[in-house]
């Protein structure tokens, strides 16, 4: 999914960019018959479940056996039996593009049945990312690192080493690390496949995104559990459009449902995301101890300072103030909370200007639900 940038020119000219990616889709074929290879018949759905669970995790394109039993409802039960071998393996249901399946009837109580299956990943592609995502987390994990950091290490390296894929046709994590881009199921793979490799327990979340000004489009990102809760994780939109080298937003990292709800939404069943991740780090800071300063640095690395009434703007002189300090500590950027509207955050960023900056350029969004924006500007 694409994100908003508009670029600050004397005028302030604005554009939208919007990016999508479709989750894998299925069809039935039932107009040529296949012929089953020998082997044992299989009796119920959990053994055709079985069957198929292993033949996909080796990637068979194409999978034959027999069914001894009832023939009544065999379409169901194959279909049953698909549906829960795809859902055994979280990436593998994503990396399958499609499956068709036809079965021959031998009376009432036999059957040979053909399931066809067609991959986004070869197994072998498959072993590639298993290796380098190993590779990759003995890089980025250092020793001593509890599952905070770890979480905020990886996000930060898939935002910083993939760009959006605006053709719209790399959909895996082998794809992502091989090229360097993907749409959001690479990204969301490829997070998965991390932070499970560090330990960390996550799902895919399927649904769609809708950004400021743009049209509702399918989109796939992460939901992470971190110490019996769950947050919502999503690193295609904190990875900028178009990308900008070095940078990474913070904006869905780590957010709850009514957060996440914002502009994106998911009718499937997953864990609720309830308590916000400044509460938790707020709470871990207050009770003290050896590991304070790690959480610390998280809130500040996490932008939370936001969240304080004392640090909004909501002038021209206050954010010109804001910006000759920013300036004087030699950087290039600033992030601020604003209270007011976009027409006159457009007006007030006119006074940065008689700073002698150039090529000023800015981001904005909702800063939950306190009616305020949150503003990033950049300059040369």
């Amino acid at each position: 999914m694409g994100k908003r940038r508009l670029s600050l020119m004397k005028a302030l000219l604005g554009g939208m960019l919007l990016s999508a990616a479709l989750p894998p889709a299925a069809y039935y074929g039932w107009g040529q018959v296949h012929a089953a290879a020998a082997s044992a018949s299989l009796q119920s759905v959990s053994e055709m479940t079985q069957r198929l669970t292993g033949a996909m995790s080796n990637r068979r394109e194409t999978i034959t056996f027999k069914y001894a039993g009832k023939t009544t409802k065999l379409k169901a039960q194959v279909q049953s039996a698909i549906d829960q071998a795809m859902a055994s393996d979280i990436y593998l249901y994503y990396i399958v593009d499609s499956y068709a399946f036809s079965y021959t009837k031998n009376g009432q109580s036999a059957a040979n049945v053909t399931v066809q299956v067609k991959y986004r990943e070869t197994q072998q592609q498959t072993a590639y990312v298993n290796q380098q995502v190993k590779a990759i987390l003995q890089k980025i994990i250092k020793p001593g690192m509890n599952n905070h950091q770890k979480i905020k290490v990886i996000h930060d390296w898939v935002v910083l080493n993939l760009k959006y894929d605006n053709t719209y046709t790399k959909y895996t994590a082998y794809e992502g690390l091989t090229t360097g881009s993907a749409v959001c199921q690479g990204y969301s793979l490829l997070t998965y496949k991390l932070l499970l490799g560090a330990g960390i327990p996550n799902k895919i979340v399927e649904g769609t995104a809708k950004p400021a000004g743009g049209a509702r489009q399918s989109h796939a990102w992460n939901l992470v559990q971190l110490n019996g809760l769950w947050y919502h994780l999503d690193t295609t939109w904190d990875d900028p459009v178009p990308n900008i080298e070095g940078e990474v937003s913070t904006a869905y990292y780590m957010r709850t449902d009514s957060q996440m709800r914002r502009d994106h939404s998911w009718t499937k069943s997953y864990p609720a995301a309830t308590v916000t991740y400044a509460q938790t780090l707020s709470g871990l800071v207050s009770r003290g101890g050896n590991g304070v300063a790690v959480f610390e640095q998280l809130q500040e690395q996490l932008d939370y300072r936001l969240y304080e009434e004392k640090e909004v703007v909501s002038s021209a002189a206050e954010l010109k103030e804001l910006a000759g300090a920013a300036v004087a500590s030699g950087k290039q950027s600033l992030l601020f909370r604003y209270r007011g509207s976009e027409k006159l955050l457009k007006n007030d960023l006119q006074t940065l200007y008689t700073l002698g900056l150039d090529q000023l350029a800015y981001t904005s969004s909702a800063f939950e639900n306190t009616g305020d924006l949150k503003v990033y500007v950049t300059w040369k």
